[in-house]
């Protein structure tokens, strides 16, 4: 019945064709395979983002024991072009500290305080390794030819008891925004961050890189899909996502979920909603959330058309519960009409005590200064409805 959003500490794009260049402070992280009239090579981009192990190791210890919990890698699409084909997209800790730097793309000096393509920390500083003999195990990296360097990161093939690699395919009409569940290297980073003893407590977070496909030796030979330095001049896949400092409502972020609903109504004689045809109002709104605010919202409902009974009180004041395990929350940006916490089977259910009907909202994962608004979803003798009746607040900063 929660979520919370961590977003990323630093981020930064590497270019194959600008193998100094530093884009820490750009708007835009990129995955990209160009071929242009340079030289035989493509020219390929990744892009490398991290998030505060504190913040994760905080929401394990507190939230995720004992619990089902998942994280889902969050990044939303700025610009698309290319995807005539089938591609798919790969996620992997990296391994290897690395600095964000200062940069922009194409800056006038070039700046190259920061991760490149070359280099791990700053240029003249550390260089990413681009030897087999230099890699450090259970990790690859692009160490043939002109391809050497764009980082080195952990494959996952010899840790058979975690899942290390993220994925996500792309066609021509699906959704271009990245979603990908990472909970399996968050499980690693947080086992390294605690000296917890198993075979993979040396994977360090050092954030995640994004890349296309690019090679058999770790991908399936039978697919069609190996993207990344293909020299096809009818194979230029391009996704351009916003980064950490764009304007806009989009940085990427982690979304950390887990499921703490409970239905324990004590002596409470409230019924049970049973008619899709009901009043429902949102209480404990006052309007206005500080951004790291916790708001548990109370719900009140009742039928349209209650029974006639005979009583010495008014029915309109009887409270009803929404049903128990049909019942979920979500929240809309009022700007965008986009979903910012979409219904979850899982994580978003509807909870109820004595009290009657509850949920809890993290305003952290929501951007400031805007209005957001709350809907309900329910299944009641077969229907199921959204209710969506201005129920709206804003997070302020604070």
């Amino acid at each position: 019945m929660a979520v919370y959003k961590i977003f990323p500490e630093k981020d930064a794009t590497m270019y194959s064709l600008f193998p100094q260049m530093n884009t820490g402070l750009d708007e835009i992280v990129e995955i990209s395979n160009l071929n242009f009239a340079v030289d035989s090579n493509a020219q390929v981009a990744r892009y490398l983002l991290q998030f505060d192990q504190t913040s994760i190791d905080d929401l394990i210890d507190t939230k995720g024991t004992g619990t089902n919990w998942d994280i889902d890698l969050n990044c939303f699409i700025a610009t698309a072009q290319g995807i005539n084909l089938d591609s798919r997209l790969y996620v992997y800790p990296i391994s290897g500290s690395w600095g964000m730097g200062t940069g922009k793309y194409l800056d006038q000096p070039m700046v190259t305080n920061g991760v490149s393509w070359e280099w791990q920390t700053v240029q003249n500083g550390k260089r990413w390794p681009n030897l087999t003999s230099s890699l450090a195990p259970y990790t690859t990296a692009s160490y043939s030819g002109n391809n050497r360097g764009g980082g080195v990161w952990y494959t996952g093939s010899d840790l058979p008891d975690l899942d290390l690699v993220g994925t996500q395919t792309f066609s021509y009409h699906s959704d271009k925004d990245l979603k990908i569940n990472v909970t399996d290297i968050a499980k690693a980073w947080y086992s390294a961050s605690q000296d917890i003893y198993t075979p993979y407590t040396k994977i360090e977070n050092n954030g995640f890189i994004v890349k296309w496909e690019s090679s058999a030796s770790y991908e399936d030979p039978t697919e069609n899909y190996f993207i990344e330095f293909n020299g096809n001049l009818n194979v230029q896949p391009v996704l351009q996502y916003y980064s950490m400092d764009t304007h806009t409502i989009y940085p990427p972020c982690l979304d950390f979920k887990w499921d703490d609903s409970s239905w324990n109504t004590g002596s409470s004689t409230f019924p049970v909603l049973e008619t899709p045809q009901a009043y429902l109002s949102i209480m404990n709104n006052n309007g206005f959330f500080y951004s790291q605010s916790i708001q548990q919202f109370r719900i009140d409902c009742r039928p349209q058309f209650p029974p006639i009974i005979f009583q010495t009180s008014s029915i309109y004041t009887n409270n009803y519960y929404l049903p128990s395990g049909s019942s979920y929350w979500a929240i809309k940006d009022l700007d965008t009409n986009e979903y910012v916490i979409n219904f979850d089977s899982n994580y978003t259910k509807i909870s109820a005590d004595a009290s009657g009907s509850y949920f809890t909202v993290y305003m952290n994962g929501l951007q400031p200064e805007r209005y957001y608004t709350v809907l309900i979803q329910t299944a009641i003798g077969g229907t199921t409805q959204v209710i969506d009746s201005n129920y709206n607040f804003k997070v302020i900063n604070g």
